[in-house]
């Protein structure tokens, strides 16, 4: 039998140790912590031990955990000289802003934005949009509302007054019937509509793309999709039942809801959700780029052009010796490496071998 890993078992232990002391601490003891929500905790319980778990997993692979180690190396040193730091040719020098810049423009980008989707196609990005910044507003309503660190007082001579208590503090206050109470009793329903519109967005895009339907799972490209629906489909159906139904059949959805919300929490870690998680290694990769743009170049063994940072090259080749690949041959010079040669000249290579594999 294979051991768990025992690092990511650790790495998603404390996790959930920290939801856990979180939720405790948040809740001022559990007294702001409606025992109603148990269930949504506890699969946050879970959903955290498993992310950490597969987090660590995938971060202790040769290239993950190489473009981690060497971005938060490059963090606080300056392009143009990290590079060279690398390859042991001129002495460190850090700069906080530098590096902290390209950390931030790379969340701003990546995360928030999502500028690489639309240089691929608008429609994908503002169906990626809709998806994430609906699902983003969604968890940062709910989880500080289910784990008790946010809750709602009216005031002691007027119950038409609400008090906003975080952390058990006083926050902000508001009348019960200004346009502010509208938009925060309805931030779910409001995020649960970009949500939808995404997701009819996407359900057009795999049903008619020939691309997309040739390629699709269902456990990778439509169940997440399912999950997502069922939970947005659920709360908004709660919604209705208290508004507009007098309250019929509202136990009956908040149960269905919360089984929802806790099979989605569950299928993150072990889904295509959890390339959320996997987006912070482009953190890294971003100041990566633009350290090795800065530093040194390599070139080609065969043509003598600039192909590559040296500093890409050079970790690459670690990379594929931990992986088991040896991509070195004997030459008439002496040893050579695959990855000393530009892309151009591997197809030339490639082209003579086979020519030479056939007699011509």
């Amino acid at each position: 039998m294979n051991l768990p890993n025992r690092k990511a078992f650790v790495t998603g232990s404390l996790l959930a140790m920290v939801v856990g002391a979180g939720i405790a601490l948040g809740s001022r003891g559990f007294a702001h912590f409606d025992p109603a929500l148990m269930g949504y905790a506890i699969g946050s319980l879970l959903a955290a031990f498993a992310v950490g778990y597969r987090f660590m997993v995938w971060a202790q692979r040769p290239p993950s955990r190489l473009y981690f180690k060497r971005g938060l190396h490059l963090l606080f040193q300056r392009a143009g000289s990290a590079a060279d730091k690398v390859t042991d040719k001129v002495e460190r020098r850090t700069s906080l802003p530098r590096g902290a810049g390209t950390l931030g423009r790379a969340l701003a980008t990546g995360f928030v934005v999502q500028t690489f989707i639309c240089r691929r196609s608008f429609y994908r990005w503002i169906m990626h949009l809709c998806l994430s910044g609906g699902c983003t507003l969604a968890f940062a309503i709910t989880f500080p509302l289910v784990f008790g660190w946010i809750h709602f007082e009216s005031l002691p001579d007027n119950a038409e007054i609400y008090r906003v208590m975080v952390f058990g503090a006083a926050l902000d206050t508001f009348n019960v019937h200004s346009l502010k109470a509208t938009l925060m009793f309805n931030a779910l329903n409001i995020s649960a509509v970009i949500v939808l519109v995404g997701l009819l967005m996407a359900g057009i895009r795999r049903a008619t793309n020939a691309g997309e339907r040739a390629t699709q799972t269902f456990f990778e490209d439509i169940l997440p999709l399912l999950l997502i629906f069922a939970v947005t489909a659920t709360g908004l159906a709660l919604t209705v039942s208290y508004k507009y139904l007098a309250g019929r059949g509202h136990g009956l959805w908040a149960v269905v809801h919360m089984v929802t919300v806790v099979a989605l929490l569950l299928f993150i870690p072990f889904g295509k959700l959890f390339h959320m998680f996997q987006r912070t290694c482009a953190l890294c990769v971003a100041r990566y780029k633009k350290i090795g743009a800065a530093g040194l170049r390599a070139r080609c063994q065969c043509c003598d052009r600039d192909y590559a940072s040296q500093m890409h090259v050079d970790d690459l080749k670690i990379v594929l010796d931990e992986l088991g690949f040896n991509y070195r041959f004997a030459t008439s010079s002496g040893e050579l490496h695959y990855q000393d040669i530009c892309p151009t000249c591997r197809r030339r290579l490639l082209a003579l071998n086979q020519g030479r594999s056939l007699g011509r």
